[in-house]
């Protein structure tokens, strides 16, 4: 099963038919002015362990959450302002691979939460904001503020989830007993990180797609390596792995920003590396990087099974990007939309 979220639109697809089995368009509230077709979705997440819950994030909504497999959504609260701001625009949502009952949502300005009863409630994780580079943290289209763009739990460490600002710095996060501490811009990590992947058969390995170009760590997050060899666009978006080889990975990238969001201006590839290999373009059937927008990427459940949402479609690989099939399944964007937030697969 698959949890597609577009800019406006989450789908839940059934990847051995394929079918979009349910689709969820997040409504403003009926107390609100906000026009419930100007509310954006911003990011899914869910948990094998759990595939019945998913989290959906918005811009102007908030947290949803779904029970039983996104046949129904309700809003779910992170709590009471903080400084201001109401957390109702849900950057980031992370399920703990250690725990499904403990969740982490970003918000935009930059926070982080944590609950540990599924989404039932959640607690404010203070200290995010505090750290010395906060200053320097901008993201100006919007305007100038920033945000949470990705949480990355690690799998092998309880408690260490790596926080991806954007745009400014990669933050590692530590939760014990309660208590939260933030350590900011470890050695050689990205400026501008898009998403982050692990992988349960490498411990310590972390995998990030950044504005800034591609970066790996070793060490749970806290030194990073830049292996970029044949990469030939460094604007990197999103980042998988294979289930069954952790040295096998994809990324999706571009020259820049308008060229991998604006389908009018879009010129977007997926590359693909093998161990120390060089880096390779993995295009074939994909769409054509001609006004596509950046591919988001899942990995599947088989040796190089992996899956790419587009505006051109939905694709899977069983080769790991040696050949792409599209699935016959329409991608439920909103009028005028045009790019895919989210997929996961579970």
């Amino acid at each position: 099963m698959l949890y597609l979220a577009t800019d406006r639109r989450v789908a839940v697809v059934d990847s051995s038919v394929p079918v979009v089995e349910e689709a969820f368009v997040p409504a403003a509230d009926e107390d609100d002015d906000a026009d419930a077709d100007g509310v954006r979705v911003e990011c899914v997440a869910a948990s094998r362990a759990r595939p019945e819950r998913a989290f959906v994030g918005t811009a102007g909504e908030g947290l949803f959450r779904s029970t039983d497999g996104g046949g129904s959504w309700s809003r779910v609260a992170l709590g009471p302002p903080v400084d201001g701001a109401d957390a109702s625009h849900v950057t980031a949502v992370a399920v703990a691979p250690w725990d499904p009952d403990v969740v982490f949502a970003g918000t935009e300005p930059s926070r982080v939460y944590r609950s540990t009863d599924g989404g039932d409630s959640f607690q404010h994780l203070s200290g995010l904001v505090e750290l010395p580079s906060s200053d320097e943290w901008a993201f100006p289209p919007r305007p100038h503020t920033h945000h949470v763009r990705w949480l990355e739990p690690d799998p092998h460490r309880e408690g260490r989830v790596l926080v991806a600002v954007e745009a400014g710095a990669l933050v590692v996060l530590d939760v014990a007993d309660g208590t939260a501490s933030f350590r900011e811009r470890p050695p050689g990590s990205r400026r501008d990180t898009h998403s982050m992947a692990t992988h349960q058969d490498a411990p310590g390995r972390v995998y990030a797609a950044a504005g800034d170009g591609y970066a790996e760590s070793t060490r749970h997050g806290d030194a990073w390596e830049h292996p970029q060899d044949g990469l030939g666009h460094r604007y990197c978006w999103s980042v998988a792995v294979d289930p069954a080889d952790p040295d096998v990975r994809l990324v999706s990238a571009a020259t820049g920003a308008r060229t991998a969001h604006t389908p009018a201006n879009a010129d977007t590839y997926v590359y693909r590396k093998r161990g120390d290999d060089p880096w390779e373009r993995a295009m074939d059937g994909l769409g054509g990087a001609d006004g596509q927008t950046r591919p988001v990427l899942a990995a599947g459940d088989d040796a190089g099974a992996f899956y790419a949402a587009s505006n051109r479609g939905l694709y899977r690989t069983t080769d790991a990007g040696d050949a792409w099939t599209r699935l016959d399944v329409d991608l439920p964007f909103g009028e005028g939309g045009g790019t895919a937030r989210g997929l996961v697969h579970v």
